[in-house]
């Protein structure tokens, strides 16, 4: 019920404007997001990198419904490449890329376009993209233009679900040779004609969809924090001789930070998702909706700071 609430709150303009000015809010979120500027998400991808992580870098925002912020998105995308390759990070950070935040829901050619437009900045930083899972209804949109990129990007990485009934079958079809594919236990409210609702059917899910990535030719990007999914990838890839490098697990910034390097120090290539920017609400209140630990976290942080 509370993941649910939080779920619908996350598009409730009114809570988001209480949240987004209460003066505590700013402090607490920096657990979860770098900072709301280019030079924020630097100074993080660089600590992280010295720590032997990896980073993935999203410019928050999503469900863009303007041209001008769809373009003002995909520079701010342009620009953080440049300054990655500047800074010598771009071996150590790719970008990650919500297509809704570039236009998807305005002109789906246009969001393809701006996408493309992110990837050849990619290309010349000497890195690569992601593209994001959003909602349901836009899983065939962001696979077909997925499917359009990677004509002329084959690095071009996919995010799959496990919540979703659909994905068991979306992973083997995407676990070909040279692609690379996110799995997440998925964080928007679904409903049950579309996606499994308990979080021992999520879980299921998750195991036979990592499996069909495993078994397959593609690379794996393993995105949890459970312990028990992170013990059975770790089972799984030995079983398949998946040599280390070979796949990587991904973590959320600010999310078992001590675990992340646990598994970089004993030879696991470990991937942080460090978002940054101001729209930066939507995002919190997935985190928070996703574990009652993060709730408890930003509710001490109120009561202290308040």
């Amino acid at each position: 019920m509370l993941r649910a609430a939080l779920l619908t709150i996350s598009r409730n303009q009114t809570v988001r404007r209480m949240v987004e000015t209460a003066p505590v809010s700013r402090d607490v979120v920096r657990r979860f997001v770098a900072g709301t500027t280019v030079d924020d998400a630097v100074d993080v991808c660089r600590t992280l990198a010295g720590r032997g992580l990896y980073v993935t870098l999203d410019h928050l925002g999503e469900d863009t419904t303007e041209v001008g912020h769809a373009d003002a998105t995909t520079k701010a995308y342009v620009t953080a490449l440049a300054r990655l390759a500047d800074e010598g990070l771009a071996g150590h950070v790719q970008v990650s890329v919500k297509l809704s935040a570039v236009g998807q829901a305005l002109d789906e050619a246009m969001a393809r376009d701006n996408a493309a437009a992110i990837c050849v900045a990619a290309a010349a930083a000497g890195t690569t993209v992601t593209l994001d899972m959003e909602d349901h209804t836009t899983t065939d949109s962001t696979l077909g233009i997925l499917r359009d990129l990677r004509g002329d990007f084959p690095w071009l990485g996919a995010v799959l679900q496990a919540y979703l009934h659909r994905t068991e079958s979306d992973c083997r079809d995407l676990a070909y040779a040279g692609s690379r594919v996110r799995l997440c236990k998925g964080a928007y409210k679904e409903p049950a004609s579309v996606a499994f609702q308990s979080r021992l059917d999520v879980d299921k899910s998750y195991v036979r969809c990592l499996r069909a990535l495993v078994e397959g030719d593609g690379y794996p990007m393993v995105a949890t924090h459970d312990p028990r999914l992170v013990a059975i990838a770790r089972t799984l890839v030995r079983h398949n001789e998946r040599v280390k490098g070979g796949y990587e697990f991904q973590m959320l910034y600010g999310i078992r930070p001590n675990e992340q390097t646990r598994l970089a120090t004993d030879g696991e290539k470990v991937r942080v998702y460090v978002p940054y920017g101001d729209e930066w609400y939507g995002y919190l209140m997935r985190r928070l909706a996703e574990r009652p630990a993060n709730v408890a976290f930003f509710l001490r942080a109120l009561a202290t700071k308040g």
